[in-house]
Parts: C-alpha cells; structure tokens; sequence
C-alpha cells in the first residue's frame, strides 16, 4: 500500500490538506505504526498496520475516523495496541473474533454483553460435545462422544474437580489449564504463549502427561468454536503452543510401562492386600482385577444389572474401545461377587459415602499416600495397572494361545483377521481364566504357608 513517510510525524494540518486516494500519511518515532488513510470517499481513517504476532502476517486495524475521533486520542489508543501485541495479541484477530461472536449470539438471541472467555468455549465443548444431555423431561440422553469416564476425566483436565492429590494434606487441588489460562480472559486475547506458558506450568509439577493431554482437548475445544463463535479464519493459538514445545524438545508423554508382576511378587502382593490400608472397596477392585484381567477403569463401573452369577457372565458395556464384550467368569470370581453382592447396592463397588462407583483414580491416589507415608508393600514401583499386564503375561507362561489372551484382555483384533475371524474365544476364555484363578490360589498357598 503506498505511503508517505513524514520525519516531523503526522499533524493535523497535514491530514487536513490530503486529497481522496492519495498515498497513506505515516507516523514516526514512537507512534510508528499509525497511518491516516483517505478513501474515494472521502472518509479519512487511523490506521495501525503491524504484524501479527500470531502468524507474522501483516494486518490492519481501524482505530477510528478523523476527525471524530482526534489525532491525539488515535495515538493513545495506538499505545493501548502496540501493549497488546507485545502480550502476543493481535488486535485485528481478536476484533473478528467479538464481532463473531456478536453476530453468532445476535442470531441466537443471547446476551450480547457477555464475551466469549476461556471458561465459555471449554464448556461449550463439554456441554455440547463430550458430555451426555438430558431432555425436555430432564433424561438423561447418552449423546456425548465419550463414555461416562472420559466426560469426566476431560472436565477435570479443562476445568478441574473438587478432589485431588492433597486434600488430606489441608492443601488446595492443583489449577487445571482454564485456570491456568485465566477463565474470565477472552479467547481472542490468548496468545500461543500463555498456552506455552501454562502447560510448561504443568509439566514442572511433574505431569507431562497430564500437560499433553489437557493441550490436546484445550486444542480440540477451541476448534469446535471455530465457525460460529470463532470467526473462519481465527488462529487456534494452541498449535504454535504445540510448534513451540516440540522445538524446545518438551515431552508430553510418558514411557511405555512394562511393569509386570512375577509370581513371587503376586503371591506378596496377595497375601498383603487384605491387610492393607486400602479401602475394603478398593481391595476388592484390585482382586478382582487381578481375576479377571479387565482394566481398573472397567471394574470400578461394574453394576450387577449387568452380571450373570448363574452364568459366570459379565456384560461389559462402557469399555476403552466402547464394544460391549462378555467376560468370562471363574468359579472364585463368581463366588467373590456372590460374597459382594450381599453388601452392597446397584453397583459392585461402591463408595461407603455416595453409594455410587469409586472413581478409578482413588486406588491411585491411596496409593500415593500409603507411599508417603511408608505404608506400602516393598516391591518394586507398580501401578493398578500393572496388574492387567501381569495377568496377560501370566497366562502366556501357563501356555495359553495368544488368540484367547487377546478375547481375555478384550483386545480388538485388527487387519485381515479382523475382517474374517469372528470367532469370539468364550470357551477358550472361561477354560483359561479357570486356570489362572486356580494359580492365583497355588500362589495365596505358597504365602501363606
């Protein structure tokens, strides 16, 4: 765009004598940046052209019109700018965005006063994307893209819980990334380094894991806002924050866990549980884990609805690959929830205090304590999880087929066997799960004598 450079700055009486369609009047010294444009028109015009922070493309924004706005109030408020983008802001994006969001809440006939903040679009993504809904009559619709643990472990990575790592200790639960980001701020003044910033925040209190993962659905909230509330072509600050991270060799990820119990250490860790500080309910999770080879996650929501004593079938319907499954039940297993069942409610283990599911994390979280406080067996570090690993491994050295360990952990096959092999291994599974349960117990002897 040509322009006219003055080293004296700009007046008033200069911007006076321009002629329509005449080259721009620059600013200079410390109002460079600002321009006076006047159109065919014959409207003049404060402009501030800079680039953008966000993408280094060059942008544009109006301050105003002269002469309703005056030379002096444009360069205050070109002041005001050039702080925004020395934050990482950039004030063209973020005008698109408030005037989205204002058209978007005109046509749907919402508050045109409130803005859009960070706490507005990470429950925007819940409400109307991960979690379930209820309906006119207030039933609850299982609409959401994700199983009822995944709404809940999404909303505590955005938002946060009431419960965490700390409360016994008289100490606050750790912000999560809305927080970190500031809830109240808008999301247009989000810069792709307060995304940095706060998951680096995360990741120094030692959960790089925890850090990616609240990066990923952050990312993913501010894409489904991209649109409607977002204008199209908004600047997901989130992918420089990720750019960002990878140049400076951050990792958000864990190493793969290959943990596994031998039988010496199961058979310690068998005999120690009924006389641990775990609760009663969380002793059970862990045995039945073990019986059963199923995920912890996938315990703790077992209800009796679903479980056929009779049988010796359980009906897992919410799982990580979300395809209900039958998992086969051994005699102890079945004799376990026989003795189970005359304590408890409608689920198979319930807090003593709500009567609803334990949350998976709790066996985690107790665990951590017992740690700190030298309560915990002397093994080598392990996780509940670990547990899982040390059944698909046990069997293999008792010699079952690779095919039927797979049905047992409700692993999907994949590839061509996927496409032809519908078998489902029941019989198989229930005759090697039989004959792990029968090791389990060799194991129990062994320690206890």
């Amino acid at each position: 765009m040509p322009a006219t450079h003055s080293t004296r700055g700009l007046s008033d009486l200069a911007i006076k004598r321009m002629k329509k369609g005449q080259d721009d009047l620059l600013d200079s010294g410390e109002n460079y940046g600002l321009r006076v444009k006047k159109g065919k028109t014959g409207k003049t015009s404060f402009i501030y052209r800079y680039k953008s922070p966000l993408d280094g493309r060059v942008k544009q924004f109006k301050i105003g019109e002269y002469p309703a706005l005056s030379l002096a109030a444009a360069r205050l408020e070109l002041i005001n700018l050039k702080g925004m983008r020395s934050q990482g802001r950039c004030p063209a994006s973020e005008k698109k965005v408030l005037r989205a969001q204002t058209q978007a809440q005109r046509s749907s006939g919402s508050d045109l006063t409130k803005p859009v903040t960070v706490l507005d679009i990470a429950e925007r993504y819940l409400a109307e994307y991960i979690e379930d809904k209820y309906d006119s009559r207030g039933k609850l619709v299982k609409s959401g893209a994700r199983q009822l643990k995944g709404q809940r472990e999404v909303r505590n990575l955005l938002i946060g819980s009431p419960s965490g790592f700390g409360r016994k200790d008289g100490q606050s639960p750790k912000p999560m990334l809305v927080q970190l980001l500031g809830a109240d701020k808008l999301i247009a003044s989000i810069s792709h380094r307060d995304v940095f910033d706060s998951v680096m925040e995360v990741v120094d209190r030692g959960a790089p894991v925890s850090a990616g993962n609240m990066l990923r659905e952050f990312s993913a909230a501010v894409d489904f806002s991209i649109g409607d509330w977002l204008p199209d072509d908004f600047v997901n600050p989130c992918y420089q924050a990720k750019a960002m991270l990878a140049r400076k060799r951050v990792k958000l990820s864990s190493s793969r866990r290959k943990r596994v119990l031998n039988d010496s250490e199961l058979s310690r860790l068998l005999a120690w549980i009924p006389s641990s500080k775990y609760t009663p309910t969380q002793k059970s999770v862990l045995l039945f884990t073990l019986m059963t080879g199923c995920r912890t996650g996938e315990v703790v929501s077992a209800e009796w609805r679903d479980i056929d004593l009779g049988r010796g079938i359980w009906n897992l319907k919410e799982n990580k690959t979300s395809t209900p499954r039958d998992v086969q039940l051994a005699r102890q297993a079945v004799e376990f929830l026989q003795q189970l069942k005359r304590i408890t409610g409608d689920y198979v283990f319930p807090s003593q205090k709500t009567g609803k599911p334990i949350q998976q994390k709790s066996l985690t979280e107790q665990a951590w304590h017992m740690r700190r406080e030298g309560k915990m067996l002397d093994l080598d570090d392990w996780t509940p999880h670990d547990l899982r690993r040390s059944v698909r491994t046990g069997l293999a050295r008792l010699g079952c087929p690779e095919p039927v360990s797979e049905a047992i952990l409700g692993h999907e096959k994949s590839g061509i066997e996927a496409v032809y092999n519908l078998h489902s291994y029941a019989a198989e599974s229930k005759e090697w799960l039989q004959k792990w349960n029968d090791h389990l117990d060799t194991l129990r002897l062994q320690a206890n004598g």
